[in-house]
Parts: C-alpha cells; sequence; structure tokens
C-alpha cells in the first residue's frame, strides 16, 4: 500500500517517524509524499505544549478529512498525542482507525495491515495497542531502537539525526515528557557507532546527537565517561565531517565532555543548553537543579575550555509565581552572556505536570510581552556580535538554493544547526557547479539580522 506520513514536533518526534516509515517500507509499503493518494494516512503527533498540541490535532482532523474521500483509506495516530490522549482520541475523533503510543513504534506495521488487525479485536472501533511487560514496574513507555531497526531518513541526504536514548528522569515542573518518554535509557556505545557507520555510509556527512538530556548518556547505566568515549568513537568514523550535539543539560555537562568537544575535530564548537530561566526563585519553582551563579560559572568555564564556542540556549517566560524583578534579571543575564542563539517560549499550563498545580497567575497579554522584549533584546545582542563577525573565515556546508534569489546558495556555519539557528547566504558562486551537502571555505562579507551573507575564498 501507499503511506503518506505527517510528522510533527522535535527531532527526536522525527527520528521516530523515520522508524515508521523504515519498518513500512521493510514490509513492502511504498512511501508517498502524497497525502491525497496514500492508500495509508499517518499522523505523529507531538503534545509539548498546547501550541503543538492543536497543531497536533489540527492536522489529524485535515488528515480525517482526507479520510473520507476515498473508500478503505485508513489514518493511524502515532506519537506524543496518542500516548497521553488516546482515550479522549478515540472518542472525539471516530476516524481515527489505530492509536500508537510513543512506546509502541514497531506495531505500525500491524496498524497499517487494517481490517484485519481490527478483527483481532472484535470491534470496529479504533484499534489501541498496548505495550507488554513494563521495564520500570508502572505502565511507561520502554520502547528503543537500535543499529539494526530499518530507518528511511526524512532529512537532506547529507545530515541526520541520531538518538542516542530515550526518555527522561528530571522531574522538571513544566514537562509532561517523562510520563510520555518514560524513564531516561541509553543505548549502547556498539550500536550508535555502528549506526553513525551506517548513515556515513549512505552519504550523511553532518550527524546530530539527540535525547532529552544528551549529557545524561550512559548515566542511567552507571558509566562513567560514556558520552566522552562515545565522541571520540565518533570522531573516528570515516566519511563524517560534523559531529553536532543536542539538548545537553546544564547540571550533567562535564568537564570531560568539555574536553572531548575541544579535542576532536569532527566534534562541533557548538553547545545546545537549555536553561530555561535564570532568576533562583523561578528555577527553585521550575524545579530546575541549578542557579544563576552556577549557570555563570559553566558557562565561563566552556568558553574557556572550548575557544569559539556558540552557545544556544532556550528560556520560559511567565511561569507561576514569575514577577517583574524575575523577568529583569533573565534579561539581565542575557544581556551579560551574550548567547549566539536563544528562542524564547511563553509558558504553557500543562495538565498532568507538578506546575498545573499551581496558579498560572501570569497573564497572557504579559507573557506575550516578556517574550517580545527579551527576543527584540536578544536581536540587539545577535545583531551587533553577527557585523562584528565580518571578515572571519569559516567552513560552511551547503543546505540548498536560497529561497529569495536562485542564484544565492544557503548553508550553515559549524556555529548554526539546521532548522533552529539562522544560516548564511553564499554568493558569488555558480550554483550549478556546487552540491547540496559540499563543504566550502568561506569568508563573511555582510550581516543582515540573523543571518550571514558570506562567498567562497
Amino acid at each position: 500500500m501507499k503511506i503518506g506520513f505527517v510528522s510533527l514536533g522535535c527531532p527526536k518526534n522525527l527520528v521516530d517517524s523515520e522508524v515508521m516509515l523504515g519498518l513500512a517500507e521493510q514490509a513492502g509499503h511504498e512511501i508517498t509524499s502524497e497525502a491525497e493518494g496514500a492508500d495509508v494516512l499517518v499522523v505523529n503527533t507531538c503534545a509539548f505544549i498546547d501550541r503543538a498540541k492543536q497543531e497536533s490535532i489540527d492536522t489529524i482532523l485535515e488528515m480525517a478529512e482526507l479520510k473520507k474521500q476515498v473508500p478503505g483509506r485508513r489514518l493511524i495516530v502515532t506519537g506524543c498525542m496518542a500516548e497521553r490522549y488516546r482515550d479522549e482520541l478515540k472518542h472525539e475523533i471516530p476516524e481515527i482507525d489505530a492509536l500508537l503510543g510513543t512506546g509502541e513504534i514497531p506495531l505500525i506495521i500491524q496498524a497499517i495491515a487494517g481490517p484485519q488487525a481490527s478483527l483481532l479485536h472484535g470491534s470496529n472501533a479504533p484499534v489501541t495497542f498496548h505495550r507488554q511487560a513494563p521495564r520500570f514496574g508502572i505502565d511507561l513507555p520502554d520502547y528503543l531502537y537500535d543499529a539494526q531497526t530499518p530507518r528511511r531518513l526524512a532529512t537532506p541526504g547529507h545530515y541526520a539525526y541520531l538518538k542516542i536514548a530515550e526518555g527522561c528522569d528530571y522531574k522538571c515542573a513544566f514537562c509532561i515528557i517523562p510520563k510520555m518518554r518514560g524513564r531516561y535509557r541509553s543505548r549502547t556505545s556498539e550500536s550508535i557507532v555502528q549506526e553513525a557507520r551506517q548513515l556515513a555510509a549512505t552519504g550523511v556527512k553532518e550527524l546530530l546527537l539527540i535525547s532529552q538530556d544528551t549529557t545524561f548518556f550512559g548515566i542511567d547505566r552507571k558509566e562513567r565517561g560514556a558520552l566522552p568515549k562515545l565522541l571520540r568513537e565518533l570522531n573516528a568514523v570515516e566519511g563524517l565531517e560534523w559531529i553536532r550535539l543536542l539538548y545537553l543539560y546544564p547540571t550533567t555537562i562535564s568537564d570531560d565532555v568539555i574536553d572531548a568537544m575541544a579535542e576532536c575535530d569532527k566534534v562541533c564548537k557548538y553547545i545546545d543548553l537549555p536553561l530555561q530561566h535564570a532568576a533562583d526563585a523561578v528555577l527553585r519553582r521550575m524545579k530546575r537543579p541549578g542557579t544563576r551563579a552556577g549557570y555563570e560559572a559553566l558557562l565561563s568555564r566552556i568558553r574557556d575550555r572550548v575557544p569559539g564556542v556558540t552557545l544556544r540556549t532556550t528560556f520560559i517566560v511567565g511561569f507561576p509565581g514569575e514577577t517583574e524583578q524575575d523577568f529583569d534579571q533573565l534579561v539581565g543575564f542575557v544581556e551579560n552572556t551574550g548567547f549566539d542563539h536563544v528562542g524564547v517560549f511563553t509558558y504553557s499550563h500543562e495538565e498532568g505536570t507538578t506546575a498545573f498545580d499551581l496558579n498560572d497567575d501570569v497573564p497572557t497579554g504579559v507573557k506575550k510581552k516578556r517574550q517580545s522584549r527579551l527576543m527584540a533584546r536578544q536581536k540587539q545582542i545577535v545583531t551587533r556580535q553577527q557585523k562584528a563577525r565580518i571578515g572571519e573565515r569559516g567552513r560552511l556546508v551547503v543546505d540548498g538554493r536560497s529561497r529569495e534569489h536562485e542564484l544565492v546558495l544557503r548553508g550553515r556555519l559549524q556555529g548554526q544547526a539546521p532548522d533552529i539557528d539562522a544560516m548564511v547566504y553564499l554568493t558569488d558562486v555558480d550554483p550549478d557547479l556546487v552540491a547540496v551537502g559540499d563543504f566550502l571555505n568561506v569568508e563573511i562579507v555582510g550581516a543582515a539580522g540573523y543571518d550571514l551573507v558570506a562567498r567562497p575564498r
């Protein structure tokens, strides 16, 4: 059958979609990018915050309308929404034929099978597959893919995400992920390196390591120094050019991780460190194990040990109890630190989190104003920093042609991750002579807001 996938949410969710695509393809099904021509529609959903949930619901309803147009067409909903709201989805959207939670990815083939799978349950109601033998004694997802699991990449061929672990052991007050993804569980280094070699053999040049907390890798198995060891092993994989780490946790990023980053020539000098806030009172209410002083000391240590490092972070404004003074402390922290990339989110009051019991006492309008004010200040900081980079030389990977001008290419420097960071516009080059995934030496010749302009050197 022809299978059409829609993947929503974060890169971790995208890897789940790629695994399901690989399993479907291995079973003999055809993957199509045209939903109108699909026999089976699969929506892999996100349910992290209200906006993500609304996008998931809107997409499911859109696919439900497409389903009605073709007799026998099936609709499968997977991922975090299916994990968190399976009963509600079954009741509210009867067009759904099967629901698979985050731990039920391997059952996608049974879900695709259609009426045969439904008959096994003796009902025409949406099929819900249940996990067997929960590993932790509670009903939490425990699935973890490995190097033998088929994957069909949905990213451009020159870069790929590699999930090194699943789940999370932290109890952050605003976050529902541990309940949707289960306890933290690391893959083996052998499995990760094997998959890295497989990806490199297909032409992947940039590997992005992801998990809920990448620096917690191996700690769940009491493996000391597991991440630095893994980085050095990946650094030796032939064919890889860049290895990028995303989702590092401020209290688990150790000196040996920083040293491995500094020493390994393929590991990007790029640290994605979601801090969430900088006022100690807010951090305590968020149940984040860190302080502003600790963050400042960590950032100083990183910059000392990894010269030229790029720093990315995210913050949440409007958390319950956040005062104007708390917010001013956050703004001051951003001004003093000079992050290269900052994302700012407004607090979303999510049922099932411990913060849901708090009074959501910061009005929506105030949250949005604080978000706008912090982002405006960050833009001023970045604009100044980007202009100071004119004349700098570096290595750029080509991601494709610019959407604005067919004679201009777009690419990224080592300090820019795909999709989430700004980009570089490459001029003075014949686009027909450069392929997507090529690496070029360039000189920065201009800055346009967050983005840079460069030319070959």
